[in-house]
């Protein structure tokens, strides 16, 4: 926690005046010894990557030259519409204070980036958001293979956003969620990519719940093959604990999926509705239909889970009945075996006056008596489809 507590030793109030720059450090402040967590880091002016690689003291620096040299741009900008794009994969404490320091991030904000393990959420922090998303990717199974009651179904990440007047951060948790395919689509884009900071917001955005989209398409795939095989009239009895195993499991994955989507809805829906100054007007537009997406992904889990309990309901249904049909004819069986159990004691009695003890035929005729009883009762027993 020591770099939490240097953050708020050196924070300053972020409003800017006068067109400074908010910076409070040389690019050389930045400890570029600890950047290992650093993927890719570029500046955009106009839409238009600068330069392929660039280190991050580089990047700094060529930022600030612009707005040294440029008027600021329509939404606050730098000189030129420009802004930084600072990419991290699970950086350490060393790792991130440099960048937050240089951009006087918000410490209970980087505080949340460095740990993880955060609800999807929206936070302002004077003229920067904060912004989490969770990641959720579907773990393919292989063709032959079955659903268990330990199958993992999906896998879960995160995705943090520091977005500012002329930059973003964004920090990455876990092995989903890569943005190196979206900064390339970006990059093709220039149109959209001069819109600043807030383009990429959405665009993160997007492709977050894009893959929310594939993953319940997945997992709808996964319920209805359990619920096919819940009320398949050839499912053994074998395997009814085993459904009962699966169905759980599914249902907690759901929940998993859950805790994803339902946090994330509020910020979408400010992002849409609410005017927010880093938030470009035309940007905000977009921000629409990625709630709609979200909506439809969040109804579609809540359905999931009503559906899992219906099942597994079911499923529970479907073994008592089973369990009554084994004890209907586990009673008849021994309501039949009772008959020959009852006249075998009578006769194992050893008294020396008994009927028919001395008949040459009584054995014979108390065998057939045994046969026909016996007969009689499993026939009434199948009729009435004990048996």
């Amino acid at each position: 926690m020591s770099m939490i507590r240097d953050l708020r030793a050196a924070v300053r109030p972020t409003l800017r005046r006068g067109g400074r720059s908010p910076y409070a450090h040389d690019a050389s402040g930045v400890d570029t010894t600890a950047t290992s967590a650093v993927v890719d880091c570029a500046v955009y002016r106009d839409g238009r990557r600068e330069s392929r690689h660039m280190t991050l003291a580089e990047a700094l620096r060529s930022l600030r030259s612009g707005e040294r040299q440029g008027p600021q741009g329509p939404q606050g900008g730098t000189g030129g519409g420009a802004f930084v794009w600072i990419g991290l994969h699970e950086p350490t404490e060393r790792e991130f204070s440099g960048i937050a320091r240089e951009f006087g991030l918000h410490p209970l904000a980087v505080e949340d980036a460095v740990h993880a393990h955060q609800r999807p959420k929206l936070e302002r922090y004077d003229d920067s958001l904060f912004t989490v998303f969770k990641t959720i990717h579907y773990v393919e199974h292989a063709a032959h293979a079955e659903l268990t009651d330990s199958s993992e179904v999906v896998e879960t990440g995160e995705v943090m956003c520091f977005t500012g007047r002329d930059y973003i951060i964004t920090v990455r948790h876990g092995g989903q969620g890569s943005l190196r395919t979206l900064r390339h689509r970006l990059e093709d884009d220039p149109e959209l990519l001069a819109k600043g900071p807030s383009a990429v917001l959405h665009a993160i955005a997007d492709q977050v719940v894009d893959g929310y989209l594939a993953v319940a398409d997945a997992v709808q795939d996964d319920i209805d093959e359990v619920e096919i095989q819940v009320f398949s009239e050839s499912a053994g009895k074998g395997r009814r604990g085993r459904d009962a195993g699966r169905i759980y499991q599914l249902k907690r994955e759901v929940l998993e999926f859950k805790r994803a989507v339902s946090p994330l809805l509020r910020p979408m829906q400010l992002l849409s509705e609410r005017p927010m100054r880093l938030v470009d007007p035309d940007i905000q537009k977009y921000f629409r239909d990625v709630a709609d997406h979200l909506t439809r992904v969040n109804e579609q889990v809540l359905s999931f889970d009503d559906l899992l309990n219906s099942i597994l309901q079911a499923n529970l249904a479907q073994a008592t009945v089973a369990q009554n049909e084994d004890m209907r004819k586990i009673t008849s069986w021994a309501a039949i075996f009772a008959v020959p159990t009852m006249i075998a004691g009578i006769y194992g009695m050893n008294f020396e006056y008994m009927p028919e003890l001395q008949w040459r035929y009584g054995y014979p005729a108390v065998m057939a008596v045994i046969v026909g009883i016996c007969y009689a009762i499993h026939r009434g027993f199948k009729r009435n489809g004990w048996l």
